[in-house]
């Protein structure tokens, strides 16, 4: 059975889970971590310094090792908050690139959440209804309002604990004029997350995951219940089961505003924090707070899930079609694709039949194509947002909707994921696709092929929908070993206009498939 490795190089911490799929559900075989501090340097001068990635990169080379020795068969390395603010994350990839063989992958805060969310809800029962997903790391806090197992809404501040730290928090311990900055830029940020996540209600529960959360949960157990010291160890309510280690919110202002008294040997022996987490803990424990009071939330539950749970999860679901994620990956899929459409105000009625024609030709037309099985989902997509374009203007649409896909924040798709969907959608006009062209050049060369067959798929299915008040042609195929018939079945309107824009295709279709099309009309 296959054997998958997440690599997470986040801003404090690099971390490493292998496991291999057995029975549709994945079985860890190896976890590994070390705090490297690679977003240190980058909030402060925008660049990742030497020493960083040097610590860094020593660290994905034992991870190399560990993938090796566990036999691994695909690996992902993704990176986040620091390497999308550094300036110099070009040249660090291509370190890694030289050290380990890998590509990292930099992905933005929203995907981070996806991800995030994915993990947790593929194994937490609870995190399946109404919930809120705080996620605090090193550079960023993602916080996801979930229903149901799918993300409502998402926003990522950048809130993490390294960040904070060096930006306000240059003294030990810090003056009251560094909290009183850090705690209005706390409260900036989070009124802007606000506004963006919408007004929400009823949320009884509360994840949060990373190892701020786990500190903060372990240390609030260890506060006396009025006054005093804290205690020298936990209560035994903070266990480190999934799911069991919680803090109320008010435990957590008080343990947030006794921190940013203590000096960092004091904070380092409080029970959960430890001398690593004790640097950067003061900013985390202040968002956290601040956050769960704004939204008048009773606390939260630390899970241990995090951003390469999501990463396995999305591995498992993408080559294991029995199994449970893989439904909800693809619903995800879906459901951004329909937000997308809204939000530029495509009409899904009229997408609705050029996505089931472009299906119906794929399906049909398997032994002609011969591409790849994941090509359908991207042909679907390409044809429900193919309009997008005319939002921004309707000349020159299909150079919008290419720009406007690419860009755009799809959970479940990778950037070259959207790059080859909207690849396909820029083809629609009067162009055709070419190697030299500007957004052929953006995708790799071994899928030009493709992309160029599916753009012809496309455009065939889209002349199948000339008459948008007809009702829709239904259509028989035939293949032959030298070519194609297309037999139409007229709607309330007749056939003429499909038919006569699906012969306009022939030519192409013949170029890039060497076989003719025939249309006939019944």
């Amino acid at each position: 059975m296959p054997t998958f490795a997440a690599i997470d190089i986040g801003s404090n911490s690099c971390r490493l889970k292998i496991a291999s799929l057995q029975m549709h559900r994945l079985k860890t075989l190896h976890e590994d971590r070390e705090v490297t501090r690679l977003g240190e340097s980058v909030f402060q001068t925008g660049v990742i310094s030497p020493e960083a990635m040097a610590s860094t990169i020593g660290a994905l080379k034992r991870f190399h090792k560990a993938a090796q020795l566990h036999v691994v068969d695909k690996v992902r390395v993704v990176a986040t908050s620091a390497m999308r603010d550094a300036r110099n994350a070009a040249a660090f990839r291509e370190w890694v690139k030289s050290a380990t063989g890998w590509n990292v992958e930099v992905i933005s805060g929203l995907e981070e959440g996806r991800l995030i969310h994915l993990g947790v809800v593929t194994h937490e029962v609870g995190a399946r209804g109404k919930c809120m997903l705080i996620d605090l790391g090193g550079g960023s806090c993602e916080v996801t309002i979930s229903d149901g197992g799918l993300v409502k809404q998402m926003v990522s501040l950048p809130l993490g604990a390294v960040r904070l730290q060096q930006e306000f928090l240059q003294n030990d311990p810090p003056t009251k004029e560094d909290i009183a900055r850090l705690k209005q830029y706390i409260e900036r940020e989070l009124r802007r997350g606000e506004r963006r996540l919408g007004v929400q209600h009823r949320i009884g529960l509360v994840i949060a995951t990373s190892g701020t959360a786990a500190a903060l949960a372990e240390a609030s157990a260890a506060l006396p219940a009025k006054g005093g010291a804290l205690k020298k160890t936990a209560t035994k309510r903070a266990t480190r089961k999934v799911g069991t280690l919680a803090a109320p919110t008010v435990d957590i202002r008080r343990l947030a505003d006794r921190l940013v008294k203590m000096d960092n040997a004091h904070r380092a022996a409080v029970p959960g924090i430890g001398p690593r987490r004790s640097e950067i803990i003061i900013g985390g424990a202040q968002v956290y707070a601040s956050l769960l009071e704004r939204m008048g939330l009773q606390g939260f539950r630390y899970s241990s899930l995090g951003l390469r749970d999501g990463m396995l999860a999305q591995m498992l679901g993408e080559v294991d079609l029995r199994a449970s994620v893989h439904k909800k990956i693809e619903d995800e899929r879906w459901a951004a694709v329909l937000e997308v459409c809204r939000r530029y105000g495509i009409d899904q009625k009229k997408a609705e039949p050029v996505r089931q024609h472009v299906v119906e030709l794929f399906d049909a037309l398997a032994r002609v194509h011969e591409l790849p099985a994941e090509y359908r989902l991207w042909l679907e997509c390409a044809a429900m947002m193919q309009d997008a374009g005319k939002f921004m203007n309707h000349q020159g649409h299909h150079r919008h909707t290419q720009y406007i896909i690419a860009n755009s924040e799809i959970f479940g798709f990778s950037p070259e994921q959207r790059l080859l969907v909207s690849a396909v959608a820029r083809f629609m006009g009067k162009s055709r696709p070419e190697a030299a062209d500007r957004v052929m050049r953006t995708i790799p060369v071994e899928e030009h092929q493709n992309v160029t067959r599916a753009v012809v798929l496309l455009r065939l299915a889209q002349a199948l929908n000339q008459d948008r008040a007809s009702a829709v042609v239904k259509m028989r195929t035939l293949v032959y070993p030298k070519r194609v018939v297309l037999q139409l079945v007229p709607g309330r309107g007749g056939a003429e206009l499909e038919a006569w824009s699906l012969k306009k295709e022939a030519a192409y279709f013949l170029a890039v498939f060497r076989r003719e099309v025939l249309v006939e009309v019944a």
